[in-house]
């Protein structure tokens, strides 16, 4: 019997119809798990073989932060376990993504003659930067005292770390390391801390603290042995809408805290990961993962002014965890869902609905089903409360305004209670959308399983499924519904798939009602008696070329204060951060609450940290409030398209020609050239071709390989905002 011919016959024992025949053989999505399903111990794809064992889990998943499954699942520390170190004899080893506060596991606790030695490991891999120190949880900060690479901190105004001197290292973990020579200078002869001690490739932060006199010793150190926990930048991701990073190389990849860059450096590069393999798991739908990420990157407004990113992503883990577990936290963090397609290739799409991911479901694709239209009693929820990670409390969990239901809640005769988990969320406003959406589906509460044939395996892979079912199911026919998990289930037909029904206006957001109030913060006084400002927003304003920035923070009602803002490029182009430039605002009134910092000219098209504080009257400083991050560009305006566009091909090269648009901001223009008719899956060719509005111009990419290849010119201005891009259509490179 022919290969076609079985495969014909296994089709028709388990879809029960012959209807839908040659879209099911043929389909290219289909016949790999297809395949899978009826070989062997497997099937091959390249040099990689795909069990049947590796498809029979789960296909398609989604977060879990809500209910029953979410108390269940494993999840990461929490929040302010970051704020202690561990001490165990062999512990686990962490990695950090985004920005959080982490003290690590202590490697070293020794105490000689009359200082303290101690080092910590923060995470097994590099991480981008060390923004600020706690010891306990009192900011400090590092003067320019410097002595065998450690800097001296500087003293609280009530004297706190102030006689004994407390001496601070840090180390990001490069390949090869710098042991602490502070540190090794005096363990060293003993043989107890040494140079061989560098901790390659290992986050680091080292210190070491003297005692004061016995007179000075409480005062100084109050609650005894300083413990020191850090405000990191953690790992370093490839940004694969980047062509100047390569997946190979990791010294070209970047700090990021977009969630799906993330999500790709945790399945694929992340020691402690999944270890898939990018070049099955992430290229064969690259296209789909530079959507997603430049989703999680578009700006939402705020209510005060401004934006912040959709979705940002930023926490820890430990690997006493599996990959699981935060894999779960990052989905939760973009209201995310992924799926496995059976030829390892991983499809990912983040919380924002689009038509052309959607399939449908017919009555001849579905063999049974079990819907619930209502939820029990016992099973109801009225309120929801967003619960999230807060900076501005140093770092600890929080929750937002809470959605409810007050009809239900006097119909139930009680409130019914729920929290959703996003703690590796750490902006209230994204807290509050992905609280909102959540709020939508339950709204809903039509949710069940559904059967699903062979036929419909297209829909297995998709989050979002359009019924079309006047028969089997009238009450849903043309609903929309979001599949939330699907498994393998031979004995069922194919496939089960878990569904809620989906709202149709979950991407509805109105940051005047929808935003809510800003946490409160509770008052925290530092040792100088300042409590920190709390930062509402940051933004990049430009005009004229250059770009200054604005920032809001709440009015502390008291006239000696003097608000002082820092800010430090996030990469000095060496992968390192600059240095802290301060501007202090004596002249500033407060209104309505409120007080606007409006800073002179800062660096323009690159991203910088800010931070602000007080200064009292006697010079004395508050603590400084969480890093924010900000992209200064200087003209967010894209120029206009290029126009007269063609190409010509010969071998191994094209040569593209067009006319510039007449914008004052165009600069140059980007070629980028694709296999397939679909710009988000084209490879850029740098670098820019640079020339003057309206001109004429011309350039020629060689080192192309045979075929049919598309290309785009995308024209950019002074601060590389493109503008849209122009295809050619298909051409042939002999």
């Amino acid at each position: 019997m022919s290969f076609h011919h079985r495969m014909m016959l296994q089709r028709y024992g388990l879809g029960h119809t012959t209807s839908l025949y040659s879209q099911v053989l043929f389909d290219p999505i289909f016949t790999p798990i297809f395949t899978a399903i009826f070989g062997t111990a497997g099937f091959t794809i390249g040099a990689t073989t795909i069990t049947f064992a590796s498809i029979a889990s789960a296909i398609a998943t989604t977060a879990i932060s809500i209910g029953l499954q979410m108390l269940l699942a494993p999840k990461p520390p929490k929040a302010e376990d970051g704020k202690v170190p561990l001490t165990q004899a062999i512990p686990y080893r962490n990695f950090i993504v985004g920005r959080t506060r982490v003290a690590g596991a202590r490697m070293l606790w020794e105490s000689l003659g009359p200082y303290l030695y101690c080092v910590q490991a923060l995470a097994g891999h590099r991480i981008h930067a060390v923004n600020r120190y706690y010891l306990h949880d009192d900011v400090v900060t590092l003067s320019n005292n410097i002595s065998g690479g450690m800097a001296l901190v500087n003293g609280l105004a009530d004297g706190r770390y102030a006689a004994g001197g407390v001496r601070i290292a840090s180390r990001l973990g490069l390949p090869v390391e710098t042991a602490y020579a502070g540190i090794v200078s005096r363990l060293g002869p003993s043989g107890i801390w040494t140079n061989d001690h560098r901790g390659d490739g290992q986050a680091s932060v080292g210190y070491l603290v003297g005692n004061a006199r016995q007179k000075e010793q409480q005062r100084t150190y109050p609650y005894g042995a300083p413990q020191l926990s850090v405000e990191v930048d953690g790992a370093h991701c490839w940004d694969y809408r980047n062509p100047s990073q390569s997946p190979d190389d990791p010294s070209t990849w970047t700090f990021t805290r977009n969630a799906a860059l993330i999500m790709c450096w945790h399945q694929c590069f992340n020691e402690f990961g999944h270890r898939r393999d990018y070049r099955k798991a992430i290229l064969p739908v690259l296209s789909m993962w530079i959507e997603e990420a430049n989703i999680c990157d578009e700006d939402v407004p705020r209510a005060s002014g401004g934006t912040e990113k959709r979705y940002e992503c930023n926490g820890w883990d430990t690997t006493e965890n599996g990959p699981k577990a935060a894999t779960n936290a990052i989905l939760a963090a973009c209201d995310g869902w992924i799926c496995e397609r059976g030829d390892g290739a991983l499809l990912l799409t983040v919380g924002k609905f689009r038509e052309d991911r959607v399939a449908v479901l017919t009555d001849a694709d579905i063999v049974g089903h079990q819907i619930q239209y209502d939820v029990l009693f016992e099973d109801a929820i009225n309120r929801l409360v967003p619960k999230f990670t807060y900076p501005a409390t140093d770092y600890t969990t929080s929750d937002t305004d809470f959605f409810e239901d007050t009809a239900a809640q006097l119909e139930e005769g009680r409130v019914l209670s729920e929290e959703a988990n996003y703690q590796w969320v750490h902006q209230w406003r994204q807290a509050r959308r992905l609280g909102k959406r959540d709020w939508l589906r339950l709204q809903e509460k039509v949710k069940g399983s559904i059967d699903v044939r062979l036929s419909g395996l297209n829909a297995i892979y998709s989050r979002w499924v359009r019924l079309q079912t006047p028969n089997r199911l009238p009450r849903l026919n043309g609903k929309l519904v979001e599949n939330r998990r699907s498994i393998l289930a031979i004995t069922r037909g194919g496939f089960s798939m878990e569904i809620v029904q989906h709202p149709e206006n979950i991407d509805a957001w109105n940051p005047a009602v929808d935003e809510g109030r800003q946490p409160p913060v509770p008052p925290a006084p530092n040792a100088a008696g300042l409590n920190a400002p709390v930062l509402e927003a940051v933004q990049a304003i430009a005009t004229g070329g250059s770009v200054y920035l604005k920032a809001i923070i709440t009015d502390p009602e008291d006239e000696s204060l003097t608000p002082v803002l820092h800010y430090r490029v996030q990469n000095d182009g060496s992968g390192a951060t600059g240095a802290w430039v301060e501007q202090a605002f004596p002249d500033v009134m407060p209104a309505s609450g409120i007080i606007i910092l409006s800073t002179s000219a800062v660096p323009a098209d690159t991203i910088l940290d800010v931070e602000v504080a007080f200064k009292g009257s006697g010079g004395s400083y508050s603590d400084w409030s969480p890093t924010e991050t900000v992209a200064t560009t200087s003209d967010p305006n894209p120029p206009g398209v290029v126009t007269d566009l063609s190409v010509s091909a010969s071998a191994g090269s094209a040569t593209f020609n067009w006319t510039a648009p007449n914008s004052e901001n165009y600069v140059g223009a980007k070629i980028y050239i694709g296999t397939t008719n679909s710009f988000g899956a084209a490879t850029y060719y740098p670098p820019p071709e640079y020339g003057a509005a309206g001109s004429t111009d011309a350039r020629t990419v060689t080192g192309l390989s045979a075929g049919v290849k598309y290309g785009w010119v995308v024209s950019v201005n002074g601060s590389d905002i493109a503008g849209s891009p122009v295809a050619t259509g298909a051409f042939t490179v002999t």
